[in-house]
């Protein structure tokens, strides 16, 4: 199974960016975004016609072009649900959960902790409720997590850690809460993989020419339930796709 995932940074501002021609020549099976940017109600002919083999799932915002995820799957879930049950966190379109029969499919935008870490408290409260949310599916059956999720956990993880430590996305705070979700029966499966890979990331800034120099974060991911890392095949980083100030990451599971 081939799943794909990829913060765009506004679907609409993506669709003639290249993102069109990567979502068909990739093929997946299932294909994860964070920030869409938009509501359902404008979803037209354009862009429908570009998930016209996909079964389609969204989570908008309710702020008005701000967040937002979606789903886009070859097979179609048991079940779908849309946040994670708790109304504090489940105004901004962040989570999409599909159960399918072997595995839990979860996407996810993690809420960034803002400059001045003006959000760190609120972030840090989050961590603990999906952690216990991604637990409770993982005592029911195998979970995949993937998205956005704001942190780089180890130095080698970003370009320049020296400089950036206590930075939004790579506080201590930050990089311990991702070391508990790891404890807490889950895996990263690029570092299953990779674990020494340098210079492997999936955000750059717009500034400073940070993309050409590769002065980058790796802040996407495809998390797994320890019960399946020996089914992963392949985790990709596909640095080469523009469009966004993310590029797409990709995981192969024999799931």
């Amino acid at each position: 199974m081939k799943l794909i995932s990829w913060n765009v940074n506004g679907l609409r501002a993506v669709i003639n960016k290249g993102f069109k021609e990567f979502f068909e020549n990739i093929d997946a099976d299932i294909f994860c975004i964070q920030e869409t940017k938009m509501q359902e109600e404008q979803i037209d002919i354009e862009i429908q016609n570009i998930f016209k083999n996909y079964n389609s799932y969204w989570n908008s915002a309710v702020k008005k072009g701000y967040s937002g995820t979606a789903v886009f799957t070859k097979e179609k879930p048991i079940k779908v649900t849309y946040g994670i049950g708790k109304e504090e966190h489940d105004q901004e379109g962040r989570v999409i959960t599909l159960e399918f029969e072997k595995f839990f499919l979860v996407n996810c935008y993690t809420p960034n902790s803002k400059r001045e870490l003006e959000r760190l408290s609120y972030r840090m409260l989050w961590e603990d409720e999906i952690r216990d949310y991604l637990s409770k599916l993982d005592k029911k059956k195998p979970v995949i997590y993937c998205g956005d999720f704001n942190v780089a956990h180890e130095e080698i993880d970003l370009k320049n850690p020296k400089t950036n430590h206590q930075s939004a996305g790579f506080t201590d705070e930050e990089r311990n809460k991702m070391t508990e979700l790891l404890n807490a029966g889950f895996t990263d499966s690029f570092r299953y993989l990779y674990p020494e890979k340098e210079n492997a990331y999936t955000w750059w800034s717009y500034m400073f020419h940070a993309r050409e120099k590769n002065v980058g974060w790796r802040i996407d991911y495809f998390i797994v339930s320890k019960s399946i890392e020996n089914k992963i095949e392949e985790s990709n980083i596909y640095d080469n796709i523009m469009g966004s100030d993310h590029c797409p990451v990709g995981l192969v599971c024999k799931i």
